[in-house]
């Protein structure tokens, strides 16, 4: 058996962890995958070559290298008993918050609540096509996939044009404390899935590291809608909060993007 290495840069959290479980899924030669997202490495144990796994691993642009395959005698993997129970947590949470975001975001007039509730609903699209894939067929995960890529395209391009015209027009300040209460509650969120989904490592990994928390792209989002709350504030402009708004806008289509890569 072999152990291949690859570092991939823009995996900083879990949702791209079950991205790449999902491209990878029905490869057969492909007995296990090991995730180090502090490291943004990804080892994977499997038969013969690897040039099947480095080329789909590649479509999803996640800026992956291969580092090292070698021989390996390790055979005993553990499987993951409770991976179900888990995705199912972090997609409830994830919608949830999608929910909140969202009516919060339109309540308060903040593109960047608007915005990041769309981030939060790509991942929960990211952990029901991986529910969809423990025990359920390629075809039907495609499929899921296309549709989920597709509809988040089309509300972030919906969110552009919203932004656009409040950029051109004299839009109400939006609520600056509904900003930062709300975005922290959404990065405590965040901080949870990914407590949650440590669980389903092994014991010497369930201890989580700072790196892992602070290197994610969902809390770095969060913490950019509370920076634009507080600038709101400080400068009497709704600017900031179409800047984040933008920003985020932009991660969702890409997300959208990886997300459309699966049902090829």
């Amino acid at each position: 058996m072999n152990k291949s290495i690859f570092s991939i840069i823009k995996m900083d959290c879990p949702s791209e962890e079950n991205l790449i479980r999902l491209k990878l899924d029905g490869i057969s030669c492909i007995k296990k995958l090991d995730f180090d997202i502090p490291n943004r490495e990804l080892a994977v144990y499997h038969d013969g070559e690897v040039t099947e796994i480095e080329t789909a691993i590649s479509t999803l642009n996640l800026g992956d290298k291969r580092r090292s395959t070698e021989i390996t005698h390790q055979t005993d993997f553990k499987e993951n008993t409770n991976q179900k129970t888990l995705l199912w947590y972090v997609l409830v949470i994830n919608f949830a918050f999608f929910i909140i975001e969202m009516s919060t975001g339109i309540l308060s007039k903040s593109m960047g609540l608007v915005a990041d509730s769309l981030d939060m609903l790509a991942d929960s699209f990211v952990y029901g096509i991986s529910l969809l894939a423990v025990g359920g067929s390629i075809i039907k995960k495609k499929r899921i996939a296309k549709i989920a890529g597709y509809f988040q395209i089309t509300l972030a391009i919906m969110g552009f044009i919203e932004v656009i015209r409040r950029f051109l027009g004299t839009e109400q300040l939006p609520d600056f404390s509904t900003m930062i209460i709300v975005s922290v509650l959404a990065l405590i969120a965040n901080g949870a899935c990914l407590i949650i989904l440590q669980q389903s490592k092994s014991k010497d990994d369930a201890h989580m590291k700072a790196s892992l928390i602070f290197t994610s792209n969902d809390v770095i989002i969060n913490l950019g809608v509370i920076t634009a709350g507080v600038m709101v504030h400080w400068l009497g402009n709704n600017k900031p909060d179409l800047i984040i708004g933008i920003i985020v806008f932009i991660l969702v289509i890409q997300g959208a993007i990886r997300i459309l890569k699966l049902s090829k």
